[in-house]
């Protein structure tokens, strides 16, 4: 009998064993395929695969960036002289373009007289600025590959723009992003926590047992309503409340989208400052009652300050699960790229982005990297978070 049970416990250890085995080597091949996906953005060229800037032979400017090429296509800079180069305007060209140019004869009907014609272009032309295929350059090219500045992580960290589907140059700068996501993680940790640490301080101090055995499963059960319901909420119930009330053209704004964040981070709030609240000693709420403190006196002054990191726990863990909100933020935020500069305004968060621009792209380009460097960001910012809670508990236990 005794050994029959110890082969048993030997199993059953065993199966625990590889259970957490697996799961730890998933969670590590998961992050390790997050960043070898991600990393590849950065010193890369912002120009697609086997595409080039191709220029004049006399063009003397040595090197552009990726906005300078956003300019330059958008008409904000028209002369080389304003990147340092010949007083001469610059002529916007791609591909399609030149079959603006030359005939279907001259190009050729499966477009093998192309290479030629560029290359006619190019020398005849010294202010061309032209986006075409490695493919589509002639072997004895007489124009320049003008070499396009690489991605770099403060390039994409503080760049304002966010286009990345735009030629021939793409813009991968997630400034407004990290704005609107904290903006909006902000405000919805504004909305919750009042409401929350009242809820706490009620379940917890005031309500009768059997009043708190109703309203805690209530709370929790908030827990697991889909996110797309609360969006749905918002989108029907907040956002015309808020274009009504503000006056505004559109009601998907910061504001909306931190009020649903609230909603939705108050059930982690409460149930973890509750809980935290009950537990603190009998004896310090009796000892301070003993000394002729009112109840709220002890909740004030002996209560709230010996959970205090219990409570900071809950703080954090309602940003935890707001920062990385998907669904009902990109129903309610308005999804706009540009940088908030109030609660008023739309905005797009991290995981919104991802969400809505992951399933469209094609696996392995720039914008597909771009998006799995976006998903890095926000690993970062909840691995802060993370440890953040573990040093408030280590910091509450040597307390």
């Amino acid at each position: 009998m005794g050994k029959g049970r110890r082969i048993y416990e030997k199993i059953v250890t065993g199966i625990l064993f590889s259970s957490s085995t697996i799961t730890s080597l998933t969670v590590i091949l998961i992050v390790v395929f997050l960043f070898k996906e991600g990393i590849g953005l950065f010193n890369s060229t912002p120009t697609e695969k086997n595409y080039v800037i191709a220029v004049s032979k006399v063009n003397t400017v040595p090197i552009i960036t990726s906005n300078q090429l956003a300019d330059i296509f958008n008409q904000d800079i028209t002369n080389w002289k304003q990147l340092g180069g010949l007083n001469d305007s610059i002529v916007r060209l791609t591909v399609n373009d030149l079959a603006n140019i030359f005939t279907e004869e001259e190009l050729g009907p499966n477009l093998e007289f192309l290479p030629a014609k560029v290359n006619e272009y190019i020398k005849a032309t010294p202010g061309v600025i032209l986006y075409l295929s490695k493919n589509q350059l002639p072997s004895n090219f007489e124009g320049r590959v003008i070499p396009v500045k690489k991605i770099t992580v403060k390039d994409f960290v503080g760049g304002k723009h966010w286009y990345p589907t735009t030629e021939p140059i793409p813009q991968f700068g997630i400034w407004p992003m990290i704005v609107g996501t904290l903006m909006v993680t902000f405000g919805a940790i504004l909305f919750a926590l009042p409401f929350g640490m009242a809820t706490a301080i009620f379940m917890s101090e005031v309500a009768d047992i059997r009043l708190r055995n109703i309203l805690k499963p209530v709370v929790e059960l908030l827990a697991g309503i889909p996110s797309v319901v609360y969006g749905f909420f918002g989108l029907v119930v907040l956002v015309p409340l808020i274009q009504q009330l503000f006056k505004l053209d559109v009601g998907e704004t910061v504001l909306a989208g931190s009020i649903v964040l609230g909603i939705m981070a108050l059930p982690t709030i409460v149930t973890v400052a509750e809980d935290s609240l009950r537990t603190t000693p009998r004896a310090l709420k009796e000892a301070s009652l003993a000394l002729g403190a009112s109840q709220w006196q002890t909740l004030v002054r002996v209560v709230i300050p010996y959970s205090k990191s219990g409570i900071s726990t809950a703080v954090i863990l309602g940003i935890g699960r707001a920062i990385g909100e998907t669904m009902a933020v990109l129903m309610v935020t308005g999804n706009s790229s540009n940088i908030p500069t109030s609660f008023l305004q739309p905005t797009r968060t991290i995981p919104a982005t991802i969400a809505a621009e992951l399933g469209e792209t094609p696996y392995g380009g720039l914008h597909f990297s771009a998006l799995f460097a976006l998903a890095i960001i926000l690993f970062l910012f909840t691995i802060i978070i993370n440890l953040t809670v573990e040093i408030i508990k280590n910091k509450n236990r040597r307390a």
